[in-house]
């Protein structure tokens, strides 16, 4: 018996495909591959990620490679807030160290925009940063 890829999950979304869409982009940035991840969005696709905008999958690419350089061990969990036909908006947490051992939550939101056949065509995030201690972290 073969199997067949998966159907990519596209507009109009419904709530149970816009959370499979939310569970398909945390599974993917929790493999910090940032070939896997820059997939996932359109070829010109615009971002703002805190005081940064990124335009194309070459920077999303380059952005994420940066950073996981710098967030060692990421864990992310992110939670659908809404969806429209077209946008989800979900929250999220993600935990990390720099090279010096501190381990750091940031959370924050995010807004996304998808093209006809699924890729984001724009994601704005929102992004604040809080220092813990290990003992403390909630994602493993």
């Amino acid at each position: 018996m073969s199997q067949s890829a998966p159907q990519p999950i596209k507009p109009p979304f419904t709530e149970e495909s816009a959370r499979a869409k939310v569970q398909f982009a945390e599974d993917a940035w929790n493999s910090r591959d940032p070939e896997r991840v820059a997939l996932a969005y359109t070829e010109d696709s615009d971002w703002r990620n805190r005081d940064e905008f990124i335009h194309g999958r070459e920077e999303i690419k380059s952005f994420l490679r940066r950073k996981w350089t710098k967030e060692l061990d990421y864990r992310l969990k992110k939670t659908m807030w809404c969806f429209t036909t077209n946008r989800i908006a979900v929250t999220f947490e993600y935990e990390s160290h720099d090279a010096t051992g501190q381990w750091w939550r940031s959370y924050g939101n995010e807004l996304w925009e998808f093209d006809a056949t699924g890729l984001m065509q724009r994601r704005i995030a929102s992004i604040n940063d809080a220092k813990i201690q290990e003992s403390d972290r909630r994602i493993r």
